[in-house]
């Protein structure tokens, strides 16, 4: 299953880990009973994400994540998950989180949306952040295997 990651001008960043977390997508995956699947990892900045929270969501706020699910069939999993770096720092900071940890704990959020999970009311929002830590711990697994 193919996992990709892609830096949009003018953006300047460089993913760390990239092999590691290709292995850790595809275990969230997995462990979610999927299997086959394309999905792709827009790195952005904080203005280009705005633009497109406005043109395709109609909220004109600042956000760290957008997911579009391009699958055609409900069997795979297929998207485009847009992070902004920016955003991501100021929330790690915010949160007193390391950047790396907020980071994956939004890369998991957008899977976890490709696989269904929502996160509009309030049950809904704390079982999506169970199935986040349960990424994060994950990862950790991986990383120290």
């Amino acid at each position: 299953m193919p996992v990709n990651f892609y830096i949009q001008p003018p953006l300047k960043y460089r993913l760390e880990g990239k092999k590691k977390i290709k292995e850790w997508v595809k275990a969230i995956l997995t462990a979610e009973g999927r299997y086959d699947g394309n999905i792709n990892y827009i790195f952005c900045t904080d203005e280009e994400l705005y633009r497109m929270n406005v043109a395709y969501l109609s909220h004109h706020t600042y956000t760290d994540i957008i997911t579009f699910d391009n699958a055609d069939d409900p069997r795979f999993i297929e998207g485009d998950i847009f992070i902004s770096i920016e955003r991501i720092t100021e929330n790690a900071a915010k949160y007193g989180v390391l950047f790396p940890q907020e980071l994956h704990r939004v890369m998991a959020h957008g899977i976890l949306h490709l696989l269904g999970y929502k996160d509009k009311t309030p049950e809904q929002q704390e079982q999506m952040r169970e199935k986040e830590n349960e990424c994060l711990v994950l990862y950790e697994q991986l990383k120290s295997a």
